[in-house]
């Protein structure tokens, strides 16, 4: 059965929505016939606004494809998808490309930065693409927030992995996008270096209003969200608030004992 979580908060006239993306009957397959693989079965989820969110499960369970398909990346073969008051569901791919620009933000395993540029036009990159003109008080403050102001004329090869990693970081938040999706973020950094990025999240949601939403296998990186959100088989499974490594660790072994994410 499938487990619909968190309906949208109440909202006065002229308040954006609490929720930032939301899913409805999204299912994703691969192939057909006998070849066919659902990877996401039938999804309600809401993401909500001004909140972290970490989604787990074991690989094949779904979790890359959902965040996929939430930042446009992917195409959903049934269901409805938001991202704001946008259904990206019926966008033609020019206006769903300039939606994923202006209103998605996205944090890869990988650093992707390119490596002629400084950090500063790195960070600025995407806005300049656009033509738009960067906030400065913004600018000023995610670039405090992520503590990168004395390395802003730095080329990535002369920064290190989680530096470069905080350029990723700030250039998802410069363009103070309506949610952040982050696929592994920490996974190319060791642990100290992965604790400063997560840390930089967790002040973005409290401190910058900012929503994010991140994939992980880490129980002590799942512990730095408000909410954790379970799949197994292509379907939200549990979900858990307040998490504490330890817990979250209980609870993926608890599926392994009933055969959840086997």
């Amino acid at each position: 059965m499938t487990m619909s979580v968190s309906s949208p908060l109440p909202q006065s006239s002229g308040e954006r929505t609490a929720v930032a993306a939301r899913a409805r009957g999204l299912t994703k397959a691969y192939g057909s016939g006998e070849t066919r693989v659902v990877a996401l079965d039938a999804v309600d989820v809401d993401m909500q606004r001004g909140r972290f969110t970490a989604i787990m499960g074991p690989s094949g369970s779904g979790k890359s494809t959902l965040m996929h398909c939430l930042a446009g990346l992917d195409t959903a073969s049934s269901g409805r998808i938001w991202v704001g008051e946008t259904e990206i569901t019926k966008l033609r791919d020019k206006r769903l490309t300039r939606l994923r620009r202006d209103s998605i933000g996205f944090i890869f395993q990988a650093f992707n930065l390119l490596p002629t540029l400084t950090a500063l036009e790195n960070i600025t990159l995407p806005m300049d693409i656009a033509g738009r003109t960067p906030d400065r008080g913004w600018l000023e403050r995610v670039v405090e927030t992520v503590g990168l102001a004395e390395r802003l004329k730095h080329r990535p090869s002369q920064l290190s992995g989680g530096q470069q990693q905080r350029v990723a970081v700030a250039r998802a938040l410069a363009a103070r996008p309506e949610i952040i999706f982050g696929d592994e973020p920490t996974g190319n950094l060791d642990s100290r270096a992965g604790a400063e990025i997560l840390g930089f999240l967790r002040h973005s949601v409290d401190e910058l209003g900012q929503t994010i939403v991140m994939v992980t296998h880490d129980p002590v990186a799942a512990s730095y969200a408000d909410r954790v959100l379970y799949l197994a088989d292509g379907r939200i499974v549990d979900e858990m608030h307040a998490p504490t490594a330890d817990a979250v660790l209980e609870r993926m072994k608890s599926f392994d004992s009933r055969g959840r994410t086997s």
